[in-house]
This record gives structure tokens, C-alpha cells and sequence, in this order.
């Protein structure tokens, strides 16, 4: 008889492993309580700080006014002069203020910044996440060198379990193609063990939460 190999001696324990049962040795273990201590501070504060510290940059906006007003600032101090956006709730904000931007797709190879909605803010993490069913896609939240995100209150969940869940009721049995988790500007340190920022994404990370809790 041919000897089995070693893949097929593998397969074969594997199997018998799934056929046979066996008594679980830990029935007293908790898989539903978190592991993670009480988020004591509110949950804005919460998310900014972590922002911070993975070096993205927070703005908190009372209202859209004010919202239109630091972003104003933001474009005159760093001389942006192509402003990328796709999202309609973003472009009619843009086109009351008469804020200038581009929205043509013979434009986008000179988008300095992109600007985009989310799907959640994670407190705990102090992370944006995004997904493929958003008007602004894949493209123009790993494209631009500067992404600006626009977010509310409401959007902020604790932490990233509560987002998965949020995200499934959202879109039901039509899940999108790609959920995201983006925290800070993209880095890597695989080149001579020097970081780099904007390797993989945008060298720049902005967070304008406007306050929509009245």
C-alpha cells in the first residue's frame, strides 16, 4: 500500500477531530462580556485622544457653519487648491458656502485632498470606518495625499464590535465588498526600519465631527 503523505496524515486528524466530540474543559468561560475596561471619558473626547495619538488631526464643529469655516482655514493655510469630493450631503454643504471643488473624473489624477463621509468613528481606537457602498468608493480614502473626513456624533460607537454590528443591520444580506478600519495616516517602517508616512494611503489624516446630538 502506498504510504500516506504527510498532508493526508494532517487532513485525516482533522477530521477525526471534527467527527469525534469531546466534553468542553473550560465550561465556565465568558465569550460575551468585553474584554476591555469601561470607557469612562465621553466618547468624543475618547475618540479624539486616540486620534491623536496615532497622529491623525480632530476638529470638533458645534454645526456645519462651523464646519465650513475651520475648513476654510485648513485650505487657505496649506494653499490646497484641488479639493476632491463625491458625496451629495459634502458637495451641497460645499455649494451653499461656495466653497470650490472638484467632483469630475478627469480631475481626480490632481486631488489634493479628498474629502469623505464614514461609516462610524471607534472611540477606543480612534478609528474611521469606511466601507465600498459609500459614494466616495475605495479610491478617494487611499488616493489623495490628505484625507478629510466629515463625521457626527452619532457615528460614535465604543468600540469596533459595536461598528460591525451597526454596519451588518445597516446593509442587511447586501454587506459591502470592502469595510475598512482606518487609524491615523498610513506609515510602514518595512524600509530600513524607518518610518514613512503616506506609504499606503494619505500622508494626512483630518476628522471634523460636527455635533448633531439636538
Amino acid at each position: 500500500m502506498k504510504e500516506s503523505t504527510s498532508r493526508e496524515k494532517v487532513l485525516k486528524k482533522v477530521r477525526n477531530a471534527l467527527i469525534s466530540e469531546t466534553d468542553n474543559p473550560y465550561p465556565d468561560i465568558d465569550f460575551e462580556s468585553s474584554v476591555y475596561t469601561d470607557i469612562t471619558e465621553p466618547l468624543d473626547i475618547t475618540f479624539a485622544q486616540e486620534l491623536t495619538k496615532a497622529s491623525g488631526k480632530f476638529v470638533f464643529c458645534e454645526n456645519e457653519k462651523e464646519f465650513v469655516d475651520n475648513l476654510l482655514v485648513l485650505v487657505s493655510d496649506n494653499n490646497w487648491s484641488n479639493v476632491f469630493c463625491l458625496e451629495d450631503k459634502i458637495k451641497n454643504i460645499f455649494i451653499k458656502e461656495e466653497i470650490p471643488f472638484c467632483s469630475k473624473e478627469e480631475e481626480f489624477s490632481k486631488v489634493e485632498v479628498g474629502v469623505t463621509l464614514c461609516e462610524y468613528l471607534i472611540a477606543r481606537l480612534g478609528s474611521i470606518m469606511v466601507s465600498s457602498k459609500q459614494v466616495s468608493g475605495r479610491r478617494l480614502i487611499i488616493y489623495p495625499p490628505v484625507h478629510v473626513i466629515l463625521a457626527y456624533t452619532s457615528q460614535l460607537v465604543p468600540d469596533l464590535k459595536q461598528a460591525l454590528i451597526g454596519i451588518s443591520e445597516k446593509y442587511e444580506s447586501d454587506l459591502p465588498s470592502m469595510i475598512s478600519v482606518i487609524t491615523g495616516p498610513s506609515r510602514t517602517a518595512d524600509i530600513e526600519k524607518t518610518l514613512v508616512m503616506g506609504a499606503h494611503g494619505p500622508k494626512e489624516i483630518y476628522v471634523f465631527l460636527i455635533d448633531d446630538s439636538q
